[in-house]
């Protein structure tokens, strides 16, 4: 979710104690899952990051709903969370996962300070704040194996933006509503286009987020964004070795 105003204090609800789930989901990083916890209820309320009325249910909505992500996500690989907004889904599944090499692509500037905040807070040395859109970084930023993605925008403008930062054979993988299974359908002639060679609805979190958390993969093949994003990464590559 996206909130656009400063949240006086005496709006902000009590943070609850964090579920039994919490403690075997984050394991031995559960110490800094609850201070997460405590950073979104504090400043990210007042920073306008989420909303006063998400802080009671913050473990099950939030912070579990985006860590049960690592179900479906391959070891050792590089991640863009797209859009990262407060760190959802990609600071909880830094905590469960140190194995992957994490960025945080948000383009707002109290965005990115809240998520540098966190990093340092939090010792994730594995995971790199980049502020800057989707579309900014193509040809800039190495691809990666996996994009990453939670209430960011309908899977067929979603996809515009994270397939092409895919590495051929790549997934982008987007925490979706009840409406996945839709969007899929609709979103087929779009997807086509950006090279995506398979799309599935997964349900993750089983015992530990009800109901469980829905995943729409995007798979893609040789060409992540199609032709016409390969031109322009290319063309953005030769742009960016010039300038050094």
């Amino acid at each position: 979710m996206r909130y656009g105003r400063t949240v006086p204090v005496s709006e902000a609800e009590e943070l609850p104690p964090a579920p039994q789930e919490a403690h075997t989901v984050f394991g031995e990083f559960f110490p800094e899952a609850v201070r997460y916890a405590e950073l979104l209820a504090e400043a990210g309320v007042k920073r306008g990051l989420i909303g006063p009325r998400e802080v009671p249910r913050l473990w099950e909505r939030h912070l579990l709903n985006c860590a049960v992500l690592s179900e479906v996500v391959p070891e050792g690989v590089t991640v863009c969370d797209v859009g990262s907004g407060a760190g959802l889904p990609g600071i909880p599944l830094a905590l469960v996962r140190p194995d992957l090499k994490i960025t945080l692509l948000e383009p707002l500037l109290r965005r990115t300070n809240f998520l540098q905040e966190v990093v340092e807070l939090l010792g994730l040395d594995h995971v790199t704040v980049v502020r800057a859109r989707a579309e900014e970084v193509l040809g800039k930023l190495p691809p990666v194996h996996v994009v990453t993605a939670r209430a960011v925008a309908p899977l067929d403008r979603l996809a515009g933006w994270g397939v092409p930062l895919l590495r051929p054979y790549g997934e982008m993988l987007a925490l979706k509503g009840d409406t996945a299974e839709e969007e899929v359908q609709n979103s087929r002639a779009a997807l086509s286009k950006l090279g995506v060679v398979r799309t599935s609805v997964l349900q993750v979190g089983g015992g530990v987020v009800d109901p469980m958390s829905t995943v729409v993969r995007v798979e893609v093949g040789e060409s992540p964004g199609g032709v016409r994003f390969a031109a322009k990464r290319a063309k953005a590559a030769r742009t960016s070795r010039r300038r050094r």
